[in-house]
């Protein structure tokens, strides 16, 4: 007998975007921020968000129903646990991350369809443009996914520090590395390291300004460039944090490449990204994988393919090392 037939299962599922743009409406209307110092009442919080009150009041309750807010009494709303990372500027917190999920990655996602087809990136059909370019003509979508990233990086900084040992490494850097925020958390924890931050023009400025007041900010080296041109040589450590997956396997040997030509004898790669199982267990990588090819045509791998990259630039895969998050961190060196 095969499994149970089970219509209501599947038709939750082909609803999830229901559920994701109920929490993007929450985050873009910055509600957990106007309850962030207690309860409030639905009419105040419509004056406070500009909202109609009858149609926030229903947003309100269907969150209420997924944990994302609570009511502690008729027409008054309070933050949940689950809604406490909906804040702004708090630790943890992913309100830029849903504001360029429900954004440009809803749009994009809503051409799979020609992604599949054709393999090539919804984002590119969606918006006329390749993922990073746009990001660069649209400032405000880009400081939205690159504040997203920064996040991201401060919550993947911790679980990387948990499982890799920087003792004996006496500069690191941060291929592609955003406005600084893995690297300086990682200078903060080894005070006898420097770093170097290599992206983009217009990101080295954005992390100009968040850095200025950083306390390892007289250890890290801001350097504008493009990691598919050269990276800086010598270097103890090269670390790549969600940067592979965002490429084709071409540009990521190239990438690979370049660090390795600048490489002394003794430095290491490191790639921080899922790295896909092998058979049909679940995994959030085989979803994360979805996304790369809407976006940008880039992938996420399993140790095979990573080792088959490192392969073709000239490097050997050393280890994975697991983290406390579904991201691992991957070692190479050179051949």
């Amino acid at each position: 007998m095969g499994p149970p037939f089970e219509p209501t299962r599947l038709f939750q599922m082909a609803t999830g975007y229901w559920v994701s743009q109920a929490i993007y409406v929450a985050a873009r209307l910055g509600i957990a921020d106007v309850l962030a110092d207690g309860p409030k009442s639905g009419q105040e919080l419509a004056v406070a968000t500009g909202a109609d009150r009858q149609s926030l009041y229903r947003l309100l309750r269907a969150l209420c129903t997924m944990g994302v807010f609570r009511t502690p009494a008729a027409d008054r709303f309070a933050l949940a646990p689950l809604g406490q990372a909906l804040r702004s500027g708090v630790p943890g917190s992913l309100r830029a991350m849903v504001l360029t999920l429900g954004e440009i990655h809803y749009q994009a996602w809503g051409h799979l369809f020609h992604s599949v087809k054709t393999g090539t990136p919804a984002f590119e059909y969606t918006f006329e443009a390749p993922l990073f370019e746009y990001l660069g003509r649209n400032p405000e979508a880009g400081n939205t996914f690159n504040e997203a990233m920064t996040d991201f990086s401060a919550l993947a900084a911790y679980a990387v520090l948990l499982a890799y040992d920087f003792s004996d490494v006496k500069w690191t850097v941060d291929v592609g590395g955003g406005c600084g925020e893995l690297l300086t958390r990682i200078l903060r924890v080894y005070p006898a390291m420097r770093g170097t931050v290599l992206d983009t023009p217009a990101v080295i400025t954005a992390a100009e300004k968040r850095l200025a007041s950083d306390p390892s900010r007289d250890r890290c080296t801001l350097l504008p460039g493009s990691f598919l041109e050269a990276v800086p040589p010598g270097a103890d450590v090269y670390l790549m944090s969600g940067v592979i997956h965002d490429w084709d396997e071409d540009h990521a040997v190239r990438i690979l490449r370049n660090c390795q030509g600048s490489m002394a004898q003794h430095s290491r790669v490191l790639v921080i990204e899922c790295v896909v199982p092998d058979g049909p267990d679940s995994s959030f990588s085989k979803l994360l994988d979805l996304n790369m090819l809407v976006m940008n045509g880039g992938r996420e791998r399993t140790k095979t393919e990573l080792r088959d990259l490192f392969d073709a630039a000239g490097l050997r895969l050393t280890r994975i090392m697991p983290t406390l998050s579904p991201l691992s961190v991957v070692e190479a060196a050179r051949k």
